[in-house]
């Protein structure tokens, strides 16, 4: 998940409820300096803060690259999280202001 400082947790709640409605969500991941705000909203979920500087995305945002290294918080900490062989099956979608993107391990477990 990809969110700015000062997201609501109401936010945050709304835009996983949407997602879920379509498909079971195992983990949560973001930037590091995002993790406490994630977990603090979701305390029942497994969250991850994992680096995502130089992983390629298939979209891309020239201001989130010039941040942090990357096309897509999102995108990427979904990969990362999912682990090695991962695969998005969601590009980033934007939410109520929180954009979320999904991956899936090969046992299809899913970020």
């Amino acid at each position: 998940m990809g969110f700015r400082s000062g997201t609501t947790d109401d936010n945050l709640l709304a835009a996983l409820a949407q997602v879920e409605s379509a498909c079971l969500v195992d983990a949560l991941a973001t930037i590091p300096t995002k993790a406490a705000a994630l977990q603090a909203a979701f305390p029942q979920r497994r969250v991850f803060g994992v680096a995502v500087a130089g992983v390629r995305t298939p979209t891309h945002s020239p201001r989130i690259h010039a941040m942090h290294g990357t096309g897509s918080v999102a995108e990427a900490a979904a990969l990362v999280a999912a682990g090695p062989g991962a695969r998005l099956v969601s590009i980033r979608q934007v939410i109520g202001g929180v954009t979320i993107a999904l991956a899936e391990t090969d046992a299809g477990d899913s970020a």
